[in-house]
């Protein structure tokens, strides 16, 4: 053999050993399959698909649903087991589906409930009692965050990592059932998730997944909006698609990718309205909610958000937004502060995080060079953490699904935006907007 052809073959062989000790670190599972749901006979008045959301200052609203039409819309609770010492009536409603037609959902606020306690309650005079924890009035208090979850055997493993985690509420930027069109996944979603979301509030928004629109037969997000009711009412939104709500010192504002958000539609108008009675002072931090993120190096979904973002990014700069969490692309993404399309110390951290164990799998190409406002990016499913300490200093943790372990891969310490300057600064720039027509 010819020295020049052996010297090329050793290179070749080096090349391909550091390569594979370079990836070695993290080998991905497969994809997993669809979890099936088993039947289970149960009573008409049954209450099925448990889950709480936060319903104004302290409020929260039970849903449930059941086959028979006439159970009450009612839910008993207290602070010791079997000991319900109030009681509160809600509303129920009903949605078709072409040949489906849904059980009776029930919504129920109860309260005023105190704070940081945990209660136990009975949805509709029968059935399991349920427990929940109200979250905290101060600081500390942690959120739980996952987008795109679906029900998949990759889903079943985050939301088992979530229940680990020691969180007081979940958000969710998109993306729940994947039950595109198929009305029974709705159901199967509801009894899935039950387990946590009936302990602890979800605050979700919608994805395209939630859309399930016909042209001329079906409008888009009935069964969104008949099963996921969230408090727009509370927070002054004409709409189920976007909302607010506060909790300790936090102000979250619920945003929707898919209905008008140009600067003369009602979203936008609500959110002009929804920052000008923000005070910084209450709530130091500012946290965002959608589903397609506007900042996204990974080549899936390339620009989707972008009339989104010109139409809304300067008016969340200016109020001085702190972190902006979003959906759609299936993996993880986290940047610098960044506004306009580069890094900036005002800027919001944006984290992509739709990678909770959709059917679809994971969005593996990320385009090159990497942009410079970019940290950190993985197509793996996962869950994130965000421990919010006090007024100044969050603490953010993405856990990758490795292996069924929730393994921590990214963490960084996140400084609010109260004590930069940045707010002084960008006050000028947000009074102007607001008072625009």
């Amino acid at each position: 053999m010819e020295p020049k052809l052996l010297l090329l073959m050793v290179v070749e062989v080096v090349v391909l050993t550091v390569g594979a000790a370079a990836s070695a670190d993290y080998v991905r599972p497969p994809p997993r399959k669809t979890l099936h749901f088993p039947w289970t006979p149960k009573s008409s008045s049954y209450p099925q698909q448990v889950h709480i959301s936060l319903a104004g200052a302290k409020h929260m609203r039970v849903t449930w649903v059941t086959s028979d039409k006439h159970s009450p819309s009612v839910v008993e609770y207290g602070t010791s087991p079997k000991n319900y010492t109030s009681k509160a009536e809600g509303e129920n409603t009903r949605y078709s589906y072409f040949l489906y037609s849904s059980g009776n959902i029930h919504h129920t606020v109860i309260g005023p409930l105190e704070d940081n306690t945990v209660y136990f309650y009975r949805c509709g005079g029968e059935g399991p009692e349920f427990q929940l924890k109200t979250p905290p009035s101060q600081f500390p208090v942690t959120f739980a965050v996952a987008g795109d979850l679906g029900q998949t055997g990759w889903t079943k493993s985050t939301l088992d990592h979530i229940d680990q985690c020691k969180y007081d509420i979940h958000m969710l930027p998109g993306d729940l059932s994947y039950a595109d069109y198929i009305q029974r996944k709705w159901d199967t979603f509801g009894e899935l998730v039950q387990p946590l979301a009936s302990a602890r509030p979800w605050m979700v928004t919608q994805g395209n997944h939630e859309k399930e629109n016909i042209p001329l037969l079906k409008d888009s997000f009935v069964s969104y909006n008949s099963r996921w009711k969230m408090p727009y009412e509370e927070s002054g939104s004409d709409s189920n698609l976007y909302y607010s709500f506060d909790v300790a010192g936090i102000h979250a504002i619920m945003l929707g990718s898919y209905t008008d958000y140009d600067e003369y539609s009602d979203q936008y108008r609500w959110l002009k309205a929804d920052l000008s009675k923000v005070d910084r002072e209450r709530t130091p931090w500012l946290l965002v909610l959608f589903h397609v993120p506007w900042y996204n190096s990974n080549e899936a979904h390339q620009g989707e958000g972008d009339d989104m973002m010109t139409a809304m990014e300067p008016l969340l700069h200016a109020a001085g937004a702190d972190v902006v969490f979003s959906g759609h692309v299936h993996a993880y993404e986290r940047s610098k502060r960044v506004y306009n399309g580069k890094s900036d110390p005002c800027g919001a951290v944006h984290i992509t995080i739709g990678d909770g164990g959709n059917k679809e799998g994971l969005a593996h190409k990320y385009k090159e060079p990497r942009p410079e406002w970019s940290v950190f990016r993985e197509a793996s499913f996962g869950h994130g953490e965000l421990n919010v300490v006090n007024s100044t200093h969050a603490f953010w943790s993405w856990h990758r699904n490795d292996d069924d372990e929730p393994v921590r891969s990214d963490e960084v310490w996140l400084t609010s935006l109260i004590g930069s300057g940045c707010l002084a600064e960008n006050s000028r720039e947000l009074r102007k907007i607001l008072s625009s027509p």
